[in-house]
């Protein structure tokens, strides 16, 4: 099947295009994450998956949005759910582009990562499919998280240290600078 792959970073692409190629898909990579920030952050993750593109040999489009208005304005209301806004906005737009393109299918490797909300990911893609009438082509690629981030490390591919956005980013720091007093 001729599959348009959402792609977060490179490090998260890596097993997930060895397998879904495995199964028999051909692959294009599509760059959109508006969820990004700060740009330094949303620069080296993009540069890292366009040299990673090159050496695997797999055709990537770069819908190049930097959007940290948009992305806080939909969020700043309810921060506790903004990965349902984030999923709905990549996944939506991922889509239509396959649809409008001729693809027969679109997935995300956001699939691989045991830290994402799967089963909500997996809800909002299929109800997307639906909705954009184009296939969701899913595979439950948590199991192959680890090796992939071993692969990635050994290539080097840049290593992020926090999902994205810069909600995420904060998480990651009150979590090391957090004191709990009894």
């Amino acid at each position: 099947m001729n599959v348009l792959l959402h792609i977060c970073c490179a490090p998260c692409s890596v097993m997930s295009i060895d397998v879904l190629r495995k199964e028999g898909h051909n692959l294009t990579g599509y760059w959109y994450n508006p969820n990004i920030h700060p740009y330094t952050e949303y620069k080296n993750r993009l540069d890292a998956l366009i040299g990673y593109a090159k050496v695997v040999d797999i055709k990537l489009i770069v819908n190049d949005f930097y959007g940290l208005e948009m992305f806080t304005k939909n969020v700043i209301t309810d921060l506790a759910n903004r990965c349902d806004f984030c999923y709905e906005e990549r996944i939506r737009v991922t889509a239509k582009y396959a649809k409008e393109n001729g693809y027969e299918g679109f997935s995300t490797t956001l699939l691989i990562s045991p830290y994402q909300k799967h089963d909500r990911l997996k809800q909002v893609c299929e109800k997307i499919a639906l909705e954009e009438k184009i296939p969701f082509v899913y595979t439950d690629l948590r199991s192959y998280f680890r090796e992939g981030q071993r692969r990635a490390r050994e290539l080097p591919l840049y290593m992020q240290k926090y999902c994205g956005c810069i909600f995420s980013e904060e998480e990651r720091y009150l979590k090391k600078t957090r004191i709990t007093i009894n």
